[in-house]
């Protein structure tokens, strides 16, 4: 089964992209804190979102820099040839079937 919820701040507001097709993509990137045991201190996992539809046209009005978000949603992978190097490329994101608001941008001043 391929599931992950992730709670975070988000890095950047939501950027939206509209289609020919009638499509509608949102993305953006959160920050998910972890402890490190080997610095002893929380560090910032970052994830890059997804969301399509009508939860990508929530997040282009309502998800903004700074925000607390929980993302349910799966995991996915985008694999490219790089058009300089020719070399294949790839990487990991997240895309979102849910987009929670848990808190504002005055919040993330305590980060």
């Amino acid at each position: 089964m391929n599931s992950v919820v992730l709670v975070g701040r988000v890095g950047r507001d939501a950027e939206i992209k509209y289609f020919e097709s009638g499509k509608v993509k949102a993305n953006f990137s959160i920050a998910v804190n972890r402890w490190d045991s080997k610095t002893k201190s929380e560090v910032a996992d970052w994830f890059n979102i997804d969301v399509w539809d009508k939860q990508a046209e929530f997040a282009g009005e309502y998800v903004k820099k700074g925000m607390q978000v929980a993302i349910d949603g799966r995991i996915a992978q985008n694999k490219w040839t790089d058009k300089v190097t020719g070399s294949d490329r790839e990487n990991f994101l997240v895309v979102a079937n849910s987009i929670r608001l848990l808190g504002s941008k005055r919040d993330a001043e305590v980060l």
